[in-house]
This record gives structure tokens, C-alpha cells and sequence, in this order.
């Protein structure tokens, strides 16, 4: 089975120091370490949509692989082209099994000397168990770092790549980032923003059959002109056959109810008197424009237009993933 995030039971990171800004009221489960909002999650939000403050994502593990042959090692193990990859520049990766469900999903960058990356909360012990035990005889060194840094989140620019934004600090320093990096926003405002961009979160808005066609992942995680690793089989068949068993959606909710749905809430087409599952429900937020809003995982043959009940509450969509994207965008080869 693939391995997932442990849930708040498994794991708890140390709480934030900045859950002692003014106003800061914690968040729920596995996030429950770092502040929710300030006061008001909105004009949290409006802040981050002119580009300026800061998100404490300091519960996110950090994971630091270095070592000569790190780069080309890496290359092999996972679906993303980095035998070449410059220096500052960042990227998502994924590691599948053989079946090419997605495993790990972890996020960083190159200095030169070592790649540095973030993973969702309690994710990194068995990220790093895995790659320990892949090492064999290459030049590299596995070291969880989440107990020296932090990570925090400030507005990508226009044009900058997918994950951008991501910014390591010294745990010790977290304090003295925050007042320069002002104004703080609270978690609540970052996944509305992440979720209506369709940028899923592993084990949150996946489960243990996802496989990167249906996340969104070609493209910003997987490489589809790169040597062999494992799982590449089922990457590239579904793409060549352009129709994943499932699509990434973005659910519009009725908001007339003052509630989100739970996660992991099946999803079935309203009215349907069977009320068959079509799908599950992800992580929900409140939009400050588009009023609440979550991601689904939906069965690749139910209709756009159909519309839906998630945990209760009607729900329309909005495409995130093509239910055909593959027939659309043809590889040149798998090299």
C-alpha cells in the first residue's frame, strides 16, 4: 500500500512560535501546529493576492539530500528530470511504486552542494527511510532536517515556476523572519489560494490509488521525456491513452449551509436515488472571492456538468484536470 501522511495521532510537529502573534488561533489536525489566521483569514487572503506577507508552514518536514552523485541518484528514483537541474531553481517530485501510485511527493531545490526539500507533515521519516535504502553504492547522504528548519511561504511572482515561493529558515530564526517578512497570514488563507489553483496535497487530496495523471502532476512533478523509473509504465500509458480512471476537480460549493465537507466525504451525483460514489472529497476552504470551494478526486466519466453533492452540500465543477488531457499534449518518447 502506498505510504501517507501519519494523521495528527501519528505525528504532531512542535507548535509554531508564531501562534503567539496577536490574533492567532491554531489550526485543525495535521496542521494543528501552526496558526490558522490572525483575525480575519479574507483580508489575510487579500494581502497574499497583492503579493505581500508571509505563511508559517513551519509544520511541513524538511528533508536535505547531498552528496556528489545526488542529482543523477535522484534522476533514476523519481519522476522528475534533474540530472541537470540549476541551481535555485525549484521543483516537485514524486516517488510511485511499481504500479505508479504516488508515494512521496516532496518539493525544493539545488545549491550546488545539496538539494533541499519540504514534505507534508510527519512525511519525512519514511521519505528518508526509503531513500536510505536506495542509496546502495552512490555518493549520497539522507538527513531529516525538519528540527532546524522551518519552512514559510511568501507570494510567487508573475512568471515564476510552479512551488515557488518556498522559503527555508533556521527554526531559531523563525521569530526575527517574521517581523521583516510582515504582514502574517494564517494557513486557512493559503489553501484557499492553493486550492482554487488546483495544487493538491498528498494523503489529503489523494489517496493510496493516486497516480500523478490524475493530480495534476504531469508537467509541474513528473518529467514525461526522461530515462526510466519506477512506475514510468503507468505514466505513460495512461497519458498515451489520454484518459485517466480519475480527474483532480474543483468543486464550487453552495454556500448556504454555514459548513465545509469533511474530508474524505464521498461524492455522488445529485439526485441519483442509488447515490453511488463518483468520487471523494479532498481539502475545503472559504474563498474570499469565489465563497467555499474544495478539491475532488472524480471518476473520469462523470460529465462536467453534472452536478454533484460533496458530504451533502450540491457542488458544481470546474475542470483542473482534462479527463482526456493525454489526447491533447502527445510525448516524443520515453527515453
Amino acid at each position: 500500500m502506498t505510504e501517507q501522511p501519519p494523521t495528527t495521532e501519528q505525528h504532531r510537529a512542535p507548535a509554531s512560535p508564531l501562534l503567539a502573534l496577536p490574533g492567532a488561533v491554531a489550526g485543525n489536525d495535521v496542521d494543528a501546529p501552526v496558526a490558522a489566521h490572525y483575525g480575519s483569514f479574507n483580508g489575510e487572503q487579500r494581502v497574499l493576492e497583492a503579493g505581500d506577507g508571509f505563511v508559517d508552514l513551519s509544520h511541513r518536514d524538511v528533508v536535505r539530500i547531498s552528496g556528489p552523485d545526488r542529482l543523477t541518484w535522484l534522476h533514476a528514483l523519481t519522476t522528475q528530470h534533474l540530472e541537470q537541474l540549476q541551481p535555485g531553481v525549484t521543483t516537485g517530485v514524486l516517488v510511485l511504486s511499481p504500479n505508479g501510485h504516488v508515494e512521496h511527493a516532496f518539493f525544493g531545490s539545488d545549491d550546488g552542494e545539496a538539494f533541499t526539500a519540504h514534505t507534508e507533515p510527519g512525511a519525512a521519516a519514511a521519505l528518508v527511510g526509503f531513500l536510505d535504502r536506495m542509496r546502495f553504492m552512490s555518493r549520497v547522504e539522507v538527513t531529516d532536517l525538519t528540527a532546524d528548519l522551518a519552512v514559510c511561504w511568501r507570494p510567487a511572482k508573475v512568471g515564476e515556476a510552479p512551488y515557488s515561493g518556498y522559503e527555508l529558515v533556521p527554526r531559531a530564526q523563525l521569530e526575527a523572519y517574521a517581523e521583516a517578512a510582515g504582514p502574517a497570514a494564517g494557513l486557512w488563507a493559503f489553501e484557499a489560494l492553493r486550492i482554487a489553483r488546483g495544487e493538491p496535497r498528498l494523503g489529503l487530496d489523494t489517496d493510496e490509488r493516486t497516480i500523478p495523471n490524475e493530480a495534476g502532476w504531469i508537467g509541474p512533478a513528473v518529467h514525461l521525456e526522461k530515462g526510466c523509473y519506477r512506475g514510468q509504465e503507468t505514466v505513460a500509458r495512461v497519458h498515451t491513452l489520454g484518459r485517466p480512471p480519475r480527474r483532480l476537480t474543483l468543486l464550487h460549493l453552495d454556500g448556504s449551509e454555514n459548513r465545509l465537507p469533511t474530508r474524505g466525504a464521498p461524492l455522488v451525483v445529485d439526485g441519483d436515488p442509488k447515490a453511488k460514489p463518483v468520487g471523494f472529497v479532498g481539502t475545503s476552504a472559504r474563498h474570499h472571492e469565489l465563497g467555499p470551494i474544495a478539491l475532488a478526486l472524480v471518476k473520469r466519466n462523470v460529465d462536467l456538468g453534472v452536478p454533484l453533492l460533496a458530504d451533502g452540500l450540491p457542488a458544481a465543477q470546474e475542470v483542473v484536470v482534462d479527463p482526456e488531457v493525454g489526447l491533447h499534449v502527445r510525448p516524443t518518447g520515453f527515453r
